[in-house]
């Protein structure tokens, strides 16, 4: 335990103290596939969330229509005031479609559902449902800076089963940016090295910042979020809140729905972020001087697992680290989606498509 401030303000769990929290005023969004469905974790989710009582719960949710009756049903069970956005609905197609905002279905997107009808509240929190550790004070520690900040950012310690976890984090982003830091002094790389757990999706928002933002619609959702965080609340806008230790669910190393494919998401959208400040990083050279930084972060994490009798095989973080160093190429077009504050489609015509959509099945 430590209670250092650092480049953005950093809030510590101390006391174990739940602090107090606009939580009537608040939204909290909880994206889920049919994969979720009646699982423990996304029960266990809700279940606390009771206990929690914010304005509103919105489920973007996506299923295919055989099973998506059923999810909606099992969700109407919880004593809360929740929304289901079935956001792959026919309806919501079309009338996404219909507003020219077209491009790859994933989390990013349904989140976006999400935030813009959770903005109608004063402020806005974000998370997972496949946490296994998840406990009533996490929408509580993200909304309670929201008074003074724009923008909170979870951290967390990843150990289970005597090892450390977080690989895509601590093995890919964080060593990423610190080479890109070498080369590019620049505050939004300062920025995007400044967070304890980048990847974490559990944030809390302002509605005005959650309409600002404009999320990358697939598993780069974490990372674009925070460039988009940079220039709606800056240094002195933000704030990460200590959310203990977390129990998640863990992705293979290898295959597209993997750790390696996601790595070519992630290295998109954090390039994606340089560019809207004219930073165009040296891809010849940046594979190798990505290495040569983690090598130096593998040196560490083996000695912080010794340190703590964890197991660690350095070997197999050193084979992950050449995996992922073939994401690193420049982004391909640009697939974000627009800031809610600017785009023609009311969130209202959303949930009214999804609710049609529902009832008609």
């Amino acid at each position: 335990m430590e209670y250092v401030q650092e480049q953005v303000a950093t809030l510590h769990d101390l006391t174990g103290q739940v602090p107090d929290a606009p939580t009537d005023r608040a939204a909290v969004v909880v994206p889920m596939t049919d994969r979720e469905y009646a699982g423990l974790a996304p029960e266990r989710t809700l279940e606390t969330l009771e206990r929690v009582d914010p304005a509103r719960v919105i489920v973007p949710l996506r299923a295919p229509a055989d099973r998506v009756g059923a999810f909606a049903e099992w969700l109407s069970g919880f004593d809360l005031p929740l929304t289901p956005l079935w956001c792959n609905a026919p309806a919501v197609e079309d009338l996404l479609a219909d507003r020219g905002i077209e491009g790859p279905a994933g989390k990013g997107r349904d989140v976006w559902l999400g935030l813009g009808l959770a903005a109608r509240e004063e402020f806005v929190a974000l998370h997972d449902a496949d946490v296994k550790s998840y406990d009533a004070a996490h929408v509580p520690r993200l909304v309670a800076p929201l008074a003074e900040f724009d923008f909170s950012k979870g951290y967390y310690a990843r150990v289970e089963n005597d090892r450390l976890y977080g690989r895509l984090f601590r093995l890919f982003y964080e060593p990423l940016v610190a080479a890109l830091g070498e080369r590019h002094p620049e505050p939004i790389l300062e920025y995007l090295g400044a967070f304890r757990y980048a990847l974490a999706g559990e944030m809390g928002f302002t509605s005005r910042v959650a309409r600002e933002v404009r999320p990358e619609p697939a598993w780069g959702l974490e990372t674009g979020l925070l460039g988009e965080a940079f220039g709606a609340a800056g240094f002195s806008g933000t704030v990460q809140v200590d959310l203990g230790v977390h129990e998640h669910d863990h992705r293979a190393v290898s295959g597209e729905t993997g750790l390696v494919g996601m790595s070519g998401h992630v290295a998109s959208a954090l390039f994606r972020a340089l560019a809207d400040r004219g930073i165009v990083p040296e891809f010849d050279t940046l594979p190798e001087r990505y290495r040569e930084v983690a090598e130096r972060f593998l040196a560490g994490y083996a000695a912080d697992a010794a340190f703590n009798g964890l197991a660690y095989d350095r070997e197999e973080e050193r084979s992950q680290v050449d995996a992922y160093a073939e994401a690193i190429a420049p982004a391909e077009g640009d697939d974000r989606l627009p800031a809610w504050a600017g785009v023609d489609l009311a969130p209202g015509a959303v949930a009214d498509a999804s609710e049609r959509a529902l009832d008609a099945l």
